[in-house]
C-alpha cells in the first residue's frame, strides 16, 4: 500500500495512549484532590476532638469531667469555628456552585445545616438566647463528610490511574515486516492487514492473528488470568499483552481505538465522566430532600411558634430538623430535649 493511502487512513485512527488521557482532562471535582480532602479530614478530627472533649453534653452522656482549663467554655467555639472554616469550606463552595446552577442538592443540604448549627451556636454562645450550643455536632458533621469524600476521591483517583496504566501497556513502536526486511515504525502507523515481528518479552503492538510461529502470551493485564496463554497459528492476540520465549508474526487486525484495550479504556471513561440513572435518580433524590428539608424546618419552627413556645425553643427544633436531614450518619443527635 502507497504511503499516502497509509497517511489517509491514519487520519481515522487515535492512538489509545491519546484516548487514555481524555479522563485525566475531565475533572468533574475541579480543584480538589484526595489530598486535598485527606488534608482537611486529619486537621478537622484533630480540631473536632477538643471540641467534643470539653462539650457539656458530651461530659454528661458519658459521665467524665473535662480538665479545667481557662477559659474551658471558649474551647468548643473556638475549635467548631476552626473546623467550620477550613473543613467545611469545600461544603460551602460546593453549595454556591449547585445554588448558583439552580441545582440544590447535598452539598446546600450540607452547608445549609453547618452553616445554621454555626450562626445558631454563636448566638447561643454570646448569651443572645438560652439553649444548648451545637458545636460538637457541627466539628463531627464536618470531619465525617470529608472522611466520606476523601474515600470517594481517593477511587476515582484510583480509577483514573489504572486507566493511565493501561495506556502504558502499548508499546511506542513495532516490527513490521515489508517483504524480506522488518523495520521499526510507530504503532500509530499500522494498518489492519500488515505483518509485525512479535519478539520474546516484547508487548504487541496490535490486535492480530498469528500467521506463523508458537510462543505463550502473558494476558494478566487484560484478562487477569495470571498463567500465560499459548498461541499458535491462528490463535489471536491482544494489544498491550506480553510475548513469552517464542517469536510470533502477527497479522494485524485492529489498530488504534479499534483494538481490545482501547475498547477497555473507553469504556472504563465513559464509566467515570458519564451521568449513571442511578446517578441522575441520587441527584433527583438530593434535591427533593434539600426541599423537604428546608419545608419541614420551617413548618416546624411556625407549629412550635403558633403553639406558644418560646423563639429559642422553636429555633433549637429548626436546627434539629437541618442537622438531622443532612448525610451524617455517624456522630449526629437530635437536640436534647429541654
Amino acid at each position: 500500500m502507497s504511503h499516502p493511502e497509509h497517511q489517509q487512513q491514519h487520519k481515522h485512527h487515535t492512538p489509545p495512549a491519546e484516548a487514555g488521557t481524555a479522563l485525566h482532562a475531565h475533572d468533574t471535582h475541579a480543584g480538589h484532590s484526595p489530598a486535598m480532602f485527606r488534608d482537611r479530614f486529619w486537621l478537622s478530627a484533630l480540631f473536632t476532638i477538643p471540641a467534643v472533649i470539653w462539650s457539656a453534653h458530651i461530659e454528661a452522656l458519658l459521665h467524665y469531667r473535662a480538665p479545667a482549663v481557662p477559659g474551658a467554655s471558649w474551647i468548643p467555639p473556638i475549635f467548631g469555628t476552626l473546623v467550620l472554616l477550613y473543613g467545611g469550606r469545600a461544603f460551602l463552595q460546593g453549595a454556591w456552585r449547585e445554588l448558583r446552577d439552580r441545582l440544590p442538592g447535598m452539598m446546600t443540604l450540607i452547608s445549609l445545616a453547618i452553616g445554621v448549627a454555626f450562626v445558631f451556636s454563636w448566638i447561643v454562645q454570646l448569651g443572645l438566647i438560652a439553649a444548648d450550643a451545637l458545636w460538637w455536632e457541627l466539628a463531627t458533621l464536618v470531619t465525617i463528610m470529608l472522611l466520606g469524600h476523601w474515600i470517594e476521591m481517593r477511587s476515582i483517583s484510583q480509577a483514573s490511574g489504572a486507566l493511565r496504566e493501561l495506556a502504558r501497556l502499548l508499546p511506542s513502536t513495532a516490527q513490521r515486516i515489508v517483504g524480506e526486511t522488518i523495520e521499526d515504525v510507530e504503532i500509530s502507523v499500522l494498518l489492519e492487514g500488515d505483518l509485525v515481528l512479535v519478539r520474546p518479552g516484547a508487548s504487541v503492538p496490535a490486535d492480530g492473528t498469528v500467521q506463523s510461529g508458537k510462543s505463550d502470551v502473558n494476558e494478566s493485564m487484560i484478562t487477569g488470568e495470571s498463567v500465560p496463554v499459548a498461541k499458535l497459528e491462528g490463535a489471536k492476540v491482544i494489544a498491550g499483552t506480553v510475548n513469552g520465549s517464542g517469536s510470533l508474526r502477527v497479522q494485524v487486525t485492529g489498530t488504534g481505538e479499534r483494538t481490545a484495550l482501547a475498547n477497555i479504556m473507553r469504556l472504563v471513561e465513559q464509566a467515570q465522566t458519564s451521568r449513571s440513572r442511578a446517578q441522575a435518580l441520587a441527584d433527583r433524590a438530593a434535591f427533593l430532600l434539600t426541599i423537604v428539608a428546608v419545608f419541614t424546618g420551617a413548618l416546624t419552627l411556625v407549629v412550635w411558634l403558633a403553639v406558644g413556645a418560646t423563639g429559642a425553643f422553636a429555633v433549637e427544633r429548626l436546627v434539629s430538623v437541618l442537622v438531622i436531614a443532612s448525610p451524617h450518619a455517624l456522630g449526629r443527635r437530635a437536640i436534647r430535649q429541654r
